[in-house]
């Protein structure tokens, strides 16, 4: 059961995004008192939800990856994929993009807690994402799983077999991922200039539940936050502005 977790929901503008991400904030305080009991939920629920653009190696992994700041158009791509994090957190965020081989690489290495990657190089469609480097497990656990060609339900029930035993680590509190894309023709690559941009907020609270957080299993308003995948390690709060 979780305790003193508030969300207090506003229509979701800039301003009271952070009203929120603040109110989810002040629930780390009241975390490290219940989570011990939260590994006995049982992870029965397959996701809908697909971040694999977006998951990233473990800390160690990153540390493996090669530093190429002088990678093709690295600045561009910095430029580009830190878009997706609030506008404070972009000049400190480690940056992650690819070399001339589409390798993935460390073109900047940051100050903060904040991860950002670019989109891959031949992709349709551009999407970049930024997240707080405690997601980094559950990430890289994703990427190295459909390496192997583990997908959908096989790869959710692996990962959460992970967890249950203790091989997966995943966020002592609510950390969120930050999810920006747009279509190719609206994106300039040389310049790192975007028009219509859609930005996304995804809070994975582990094993949070609806009667734990108060909100629906689904969206019943336009940009009203709800949570997906309650109760298993890959819970978290959608916000679809």
């Amino acid at each position: 059961m979780y305790y003193g977790l508030t969300f207090i929901i506003y229509p979701v503008n800039q301003f009271n995004m952070k009203l929120i991400l603040f109110s989810l904030a002040s629930a780390l305080i009241f975390w490290g008192c219940n989570s011990k009991n939260q590994s006995a939920h049982e992870v029965t629920h397959d996701s809908a939800m697909n971040h694999s653009n977006h998951e990233m190696p473990s800390p160690a992994q990153t540390e493996n990856l090669s530093y190429k700041p002088d990678a093709p158009n690295a600045a561009i791509q910095i430029k580009l994929a830190t878009l997706a994090a609030p506008p404070e957190m972009r000049d400190s965020a480690t940056v992650l993009g690819y070399d001339a081989n589409k390798e993935l690489v460390i073109l900047r290495k940051g100050t903060n807690d904040m991860i950002c990657i670019g989109s891959k190089p031949g992709d349709t469609a551009f999407s970049v994402a930024c997240y707080k480097k405690d997601l980094e497990p559950l990430m890289a656990s994703g990427r190295a799983l459909r390496k192997e060609g583990v997908k959908g339900k096989e790869l959710f029930d692996d990962r959460a077999k992970e967890v249950k035993e203790g091989k997966l680590k995943m966020p002592d509190g609510p950390s969120t991922l930050y999810v920006y894309s747009a279509a190719s023709k609206d994106v300039n690559r040389a310049t790192g200039e975007v028009k219509n941009g859609y930005l996304r907020y995804v809070i994975y609270i582990p094993f949070a539940t609806a009667e734990s957080t108060g909100l629906p299993t689904k969206p019943s308003a336009p940009g009203m936050p709800w949570i997906m995948d309650p109760g298993t390690y890959r819970s978290h709060v959608m916000i679809n502005p």
